[in-house]
């Protein structure tokens, strides 16, 4: 099989559970995966004095953090590219799936229990939304 497991993260735990479980998917589909962080707004902070400054941007911090984590899950069986991608998590996870054609969205559970559950989370409006199938990773366990 051929085609692309998309997979959201951040800097938590839980997104690299749901990485992790995604990479298990890709292998053994015979898929590529795409790590993807968003981004709400393209805020840039610069550091320093003088000529010896340095320029941080909201997109750069989560081309970051897909970086990192696609190294991480990199392997010779498996094909990994990261993105951040502007907008809400859910709106980015869907934004990519629906430019590359993915199969599968992987998303954690973390969060869609309580308030989140009415109120909504990112695993419910990506599965509400999603053009493909949407995988729901149990995270919350350690």
């Amino acid at each position: 099989m051929t085609g692309v497991i998309v997979v959201g993260v951040d800097s938590s735990e839980s997104a690299k559970r749901a990485a992790g479980t995604a990479r298990e998917m890709a292998i053994a589909l015979g898929t590529s995966l795409h790590v993807v962080t968003a981004f709400e707004n393209n805020r840039q902070d610069i550091v320093g004095s003088g000529t010896d400054l340095l320029v941080i941007s909201s997109e750069d911090a989560a081309k970051k953090v897909a970086h990192d984590l696609a190294m991480e899950l990199s392997s010779p069986q498996l094909q990994v590219a990261y993105f951040a991608v502007p907008g809400s998590p859910a709106q980015a996870l869907i934004k990519q799936a629906e430019q590359y054609g993915a199969q599968m969205i992987v998303v954690g559970n973390k969060r869609m229990r309580g308030l989140g559950r009415v109120l909504g989370s990112v695993a419910n409006s990506v599965a509400h939304n999603a053009p493909c199938n949407v995988f729901i990773a149990k995270t919350d366990d350690e």
